[in-house]
């Protein structure tokens, strides 16, 4: 068959394109806080209003959206179960990477995502060389305000949205070093932004020092960080330590990417 009429075929059988347009609906829905009504979709999306009747009719009935009692739309409790089980592979993903880290840096490398107002732990690669207990371990959640990854995964929100973390999380000391003041962790997330990364300085353990990452085009927010006793992670260590956070990061990230999609083979 023609290769034209093979996608005239997938389009009249609704193939590829409506699970494109599915997709598109899911993600401008968790865009939008995860509640919609359906003209804010056709207006995100310029799909027309019955494609996006029929598409989300179809999502409801099989539970990966609802339809709420004020008849808008809201993403549905089977997406919940796909999500866990994405967050599980995403750490699994990135343990190569976090090895690579420890090989160059010396020190134990970690991997994070914001969940809610919380930041988890999610993939960790200890050091080798140097055995130390610390307070990053797997499934760990923090507040954000005292960690490295937490600060970093702050600082690329909009400044309003990370003033609400910081307000319905409190800031709570964890150690005498923690910023508390809303202003100072301001003017903190500012250079952050300014200068690509963060430092956990002594705030969320004493004697403990991270540096960290955000990781870039991650499809939930996510950051990497490097942790260590205060008198290794030096602030000479920072020039060597920085670029290697960065340059993994952008590894990670590529290898999170979509994969483009096979072409079907002749014949």
């Amino acid at each position: 068959m023609p290769q034209g009429s093979n996608d005239k075929a997938r389009s009249s059988a609704g193939g590829v394109q409506s699970l494109e347009r599915a997709f598109e609906i899911l993600e401008r829905m968790a865009d939008a806080g995860g509640e919609v009504g359906l003209s804010e979709v056709a207006a995100s999306t310029g799909l027309p209003l019955p494609t996006i009747h029929r598409i989300v009719r179809t999502l409801v009935a099989t539970g990966y959206v609802r339809q709420q009692p004020n008849r808008r739309y809201a993403l549905g409790p089977r997406l919940i179960r796909l999500g866990e089980q994405a967050e599980r592979l995403l750490g699994r993903w990135a343990q190569a990477h976090l090895a690579h880290l420890v090989e160059v840096t010396g020190e134990t490398a970690n991997m994070a995502m914001l969940d809610g107002d919380a930041v988890v732990y999610v993939a960790q690669v200890a050091s080798q060389r140097h055995s130390m207990r610390m307070f990053t371990e797997v499934g760990r959640r923090v507040l954000p305000h005292s960690t490295g990854v937490g600060k970093a995964l702050l600082a690329q929100l909009p400044v309003e949205e990370a003033d609400a973390i910081i307000a319905r999380t409190g800031m709570p000391p964890a150690t005498p070093y923690t910023i508390t003041d809303p202003e100072s962790f301001r003017e903190e997330l500012a250079r952050i932004r300014g200068r690509g990364y963060a430092v956990d300085d002594n705030e969320q353990e004493v004697g403990v020092r991270c540096l960290a990452v955000v990781v870039p085009h991650s499809p939930t927010p996510a950051a990497i960080s490097v942790s260590g006793p205060a008198g290794r992670v030096t602030d000479d260590a920072v020039a060597r330590i920085v670029p290697a956070l960065q340059e993994t990061a952008a590894a990670l990230s590529a290898s999170l990417a979509p994969a483009a999609a096979a072409e079907p083979e002749a014949g």
